[in-house]
Parts: structure tokens; sequence; C-alpha cells
């Protein structure tokens, strides 16, 4: 939980963002020990009392600078859902299209400078966050995707008894298999995640296509 108990202003949008990004940076660069309200003030051009009166204590602006990015990265699933798998593809297509779908979470958020950043703060600062392996993220994701095999399931494409769990299962056999084989799942970078990936597609619907 937030340790400021004093009444926030949600205050000018843009002056917020101003002060996320200043923030972010100056944890990045110098640690959360040694970025003072001061700084992160004078980056964002604002006054002490401003960032103080938008977020009260240092801690604070810490998990709302790691909740942004979170929340950032949750547009790009969406986003990515919404560009491959809003339409129902063909039963012949959907190996295709999950090995799309999973391609480009692999590029565009695991491979993203916004998802380094989360790492990096989480991994760094998390004795300053509310608790040892804090997500900003949560379920956000995963829920989304299980909403999208909810769909497959009803169209007849997937036999889908628990949709959040073949979410679950499609993350770790796809995407997650590159995070701990690789260290990585940035596509762009190795072309080793695309085997990978396309392996965890097949095992997948193997275990999840609709018995004939």
């Amino acid at each position: 939980m937030p340790t400021t108990t004093k009444t926030l202003r949600e205050g000018s949008a843009p002056k917020r963002a101003a002060i996320l990004t200043a923030a972010r940076d100056l944890f990045l660069a110098d640690g959360f020990d040694r970025s003072s309200v001061d700084a992160v003030a004078a980056r964002a051009q604002v006054s002490k009392r401003t960032v103080y009166d938008y977020f009260g204590d240092k801690r604070t602006l810490l998990q709302a600078v790691v909740d942004a990015v979170g929340q950032s990265l949750i547009t790009t699933v969406r986003r990515t859902l919404d560009d491959t798998l809003a339409d129902l593809p063909g039963a012949a297509d959907l190996e295709d299209t999950l090995v799309t779908f999973a391609m480009r979470i692999s590029t565009d958020m695991l491979g993203s400078a916004e998802y380094a950043t989360l790492q990096r703060l989480v991994r760094a600062e998390s004795g300053h966050l509310p608790h040892r392996g804090y997500n900003s993220m949560a379920d956000t994701p995963d829920e989304a995707l299980a909403e999208r095999f909810a769909a497959l399931g009803a169209a007849g494409l997937l036999d889908v008894p628990d949709a959040r769990l073949a979410a679950d299962q499609f993350i770790a056999l796809t995407f997650g298999v590159a995070l701990d084989r690789l260290g990585s799942a940035n596509a762009t970078q190795d072309n080793r995640v695309r085997p990978l990936v396309v392996a965890g597609v097949r095992t997948f619907l193997r275990a999840y296509r609709p018995r004939s």
C-alpha cells in the first residue's frame, strides 16, 4: 500500500506526466535513494510542493512510475490483441494467427524500452515497493488473452473449458519458454525466439484444438 495518508491532488495531466517522466529517468540513472524530490521537481520544471501535492512522498512516486510503465505495457498487449485476434481466423489460419500474436508480444512488448524499464525498476528498487515481486501489470494481460481464447472457444476453434488456464499455458509455452531459456524474448535481437514460439503454439494447439 502507498505510505502516504495525505489526500492527493489529481492536478494537471501534463504536469503529472512530466513528474513521472522525470522521476523514472532519475530512478533509472541514479537509483531511488540518491534521487531527491528536489531533483525530480527541477527536472519536471514544477515546484517541490507540486510533487508532494500530486504524489505525497517519494515511495508513492516510485510506485506511480512503476504503475504507469505497467499500464503502458498493458495498452500494448491490448493493441496487439486487437490487431491480431479481434477477428476470428479460419481453422486453417489459427496457428499462423497465434504465432503472429506471440511474435508481436515478443517484439512490441517484451522487446520494448518500457519493458526493460519496468524490469530494471522492479529489480533494483523492490525494497521500496509495496511488496517483493510487486507486479504493476497484475493479471490484466492474462485476463485479456483469456477473453480472446473464450471467444475462439465459443466459435468452435478451441476447446477451452478454462480460458484463463489456457491463457496461462499459452504464455508459458511461447514467450515464457524464450524468457526462461534465453533470458529474453526479444525476437528482433535473437533469431532463436521464433522457433521456440512456433513450437509452443503447436504444442498449445495439440492440447486445445477441438477433437473431431
